[in-house]
């Protein structure tokens, strides 16, 4: 072959190889494409016709609770408002921290949601040195739900019936002491009446509030800081002894039960709230309308009336609304540790 025809073959072969890599180019480009559309599409399609099948509110604590509770009377609800039903699963342990990263691992599609306590959005990520997830980035915000109402009680056979006569008793029993604590909002009492009072008491941690509340009333703790929602009942049927109420006035269905300012306790500093959240990048679309759903909930006479006469202080917010409550909330719980020296571990 000639030098040229050699050259030609070359120049022909150069072509040829970049035409195929072209439409292989194009080819592979358009398949990307492609898939990114039918992505897209699915995901509004999703938004649209969602839910598609049962939806599960997961717990951090077990049945019984508080949360427990008022989680049972909105999935009635929204069962009814969304089409699908609506389930609560309790998968209490580690504060929080078991339902929080189940939730954070399940599928962005609307049919898992965590409706979680201060305790597994504040306490574990400020109290760990490495955490486990960020309560602003590891979840999507759905929807504020409302705010405990904490009330300190004691086994009615105790020998104090205000708070004064038991830090006095404290004192006199260093030791002897023993405090129920299921939440975060139960350590920072426990860990400000020590601060405060000089008192040696003893810590005893329970995985959610029902069986805080069963030992108490078996005599098993001395006192405790548990909800209204466990405690009403008790309460008026002389089981348990109430010391104080945390509310800046007198709660309608506890009108002798004194506040915390006025028995003399600490300020916690930070407040106590239940809220719905979403695994991180839910649809915006999903997340406002499971919003709007539970509001719609709130807003029901009926199930208000059932949570409310409980002592539980609903509230309701749009997703970005509780953003800005849940990025808030961080500073005034970190505030509140560092006040009483709990470190992350």
């Amino acid at each position: 072959m000639s030098q040229r025809a050699q050259h030609s073959a070359t120049l022909f072969s150069m072509f040829t190889f970049d035409r195929e890599g072209f439409f292989m180019q194009r080819l592979l480009m358009s398949r990307l494409f492609a898939t990114i559309a039918l992505s897209i599409a699915c995901v509004g399609v999703s938004a649209q016709t969602w839910p598609t099948k049962n939806i599960r509110i997961v717990l951090q604590f077990p049945p019984g609770g508080a949360t427990d509770v008022v989680a049972r009377i909105l999935a009635q609800h929204l069962t009814t408002t969304l089409g699908q039903t609506v389930v609560v699963e309790n998968k209490p342990g580690a504060d929080g921290q078991i339902a929080a990263e189940y939730v954070m691992r399940s599928e962005p599609d609307g049919h898992t949601f965590f409706m979680a306590s201060n305790t597994p959005m504040m306490q574990v990520p400020l109290l760990k040195k490495n955490p486990p997830y960020n309560p602003l980035t590891s979840f999507t915000p759905v929807a504020l739900v409302g705010r405990y109402i904490f009330v300190m009680v004691a086994n009615p056979k105790q020998p104090f019936k205000t708070y004064a006569e038991l830090v006095a008793y404290g004192k006199a029993n260093p030791g002897k002491l023993n405090f129920g604590s299921h939440s975060g909002v139960t350590q920072l009492m426990f860990s400000r009446m020590t601060k405060q009072n000089d008192l040696q008491m003893n810590l005893i941690p329970y995985k959610g509030e029902a069986p805080n509340v069963n030992d108490l009333l078996g005599g098993h703790v001395n006192f405790n800081l548990v909800s209204t929602i466990s405690t009403v009942q008790h309460i008026n049927e002389g089981k348990l002894a109430p010391i104080a109420i945390m509310l800046d006035k007198r709660l309608s269905i506890l009108p002798d039960v004194p506040t915390f300012a006025e028995a003399g306790l600490p300020s916690l500093g930070a407040q106590t709230w239940a809220a719905l959240f979403g695994p991180a990048k839910l649809p915006p679309e999903i997340a406002n309308r499971m919003s709007a759903a539970v509001r719609a909930a709130i807003a029901d006479p009926a199930s208000r009336a059932r949570i409310e006469r409980q002592g539980f202080d609903l509230a309701g917010s749009t997703p970005a609304e509780l953003n800005t409550f849940v990025a808030g909330q961080l500073k005034d719980w970190k505030q509140a540790f560092d006040d009483v020296g709990l470190k992350p571990e």
